[in-house]
C-alpha cells in the first residue's frame, strides 16, 4: 500500500517544504525509481506538518513570533557526543545536550515545552577475544 502519491505534493504539502527547505538544508532530489521519489514526497509532508503545528502553538502561545525565527533560536541548541574509550577497547559514548541559551529557556517555557531528559551512556564494541569479565583464559 502506498501511503503517498505523486500529486501529494501539491498545494499546502509542496509550498511548506520549499519554504522549510532552506531550514532543513535539504537539496533538489531527482530520481527515476517510484521508491526514491517515496522519501521526498514523505520529507515534504513532514515539513508541512511542522510548519502547521508551529504555526498553531505559536498562534495560541506566542502570537507574532515568526515559524522562521523560532526555528533559528531552535536551531543553536546542539547535542554532543563524547566518546571516553575503555581498558577492554569498547567505547563509552556519553549523548549530553549543554544548557540552552536564556532566550531558548524563555522560547521553550512560552511554548511549553521540556527538553526530554539526558540520554543514559552506550557502551560500543566488543571486549576482547578470550577474556571472561576480568578473568584471562589461559
Amino acid at each position: 500500500m502506498t501511503l503517498f502519491s505523486k500529486d501529494c505534493l501539491h498545494g499546502p504539502p509542496q509550498a511548506a517544504f520549499k519554504s522549510l527547505k532552506a531550514d532543513l538544508a535539504l537539496r533538489p532530489i531527482h530520481h527515476q525509481l517510484e521508491q526514491r521519489i517515496q522519501a521526498p514526497i514523505f520529507i515534504s509532508f513532514l515539513a508541512y506538518c511542522l510548519q502547521v503545528t508551529l504555526r498553531r502553538r505559536l498562534r495560541d502561545r506566542a502570537p507574532g513570533l515568526p515559524p522562521r525565527s523560532v526555528l533559528e533560536k531552535l536551531a543553536t541548541m546542539q547535542m554532543l557526543d563524547g566518546h571516553l574509550p575503555t581498558t577492554d577497547e569498547r567505547t563509552v559514548i556519553l549523548s549530553r545536550s549543554p544548557q540552552p541559551e536564556t532566550a531558548v529557556q524563555l522560547l521553550l517555557q512560552r511554548l511549553k515545552l521540556e527538553l526530554p531528559a539526558q540520554p543514559p551512556p552506550r557502551i560500543t564494541g566488543s571486549k576482547v577475544t578470550g577474556q571472561v569479565g576480568s578473568v584471562v583464559k589461559t
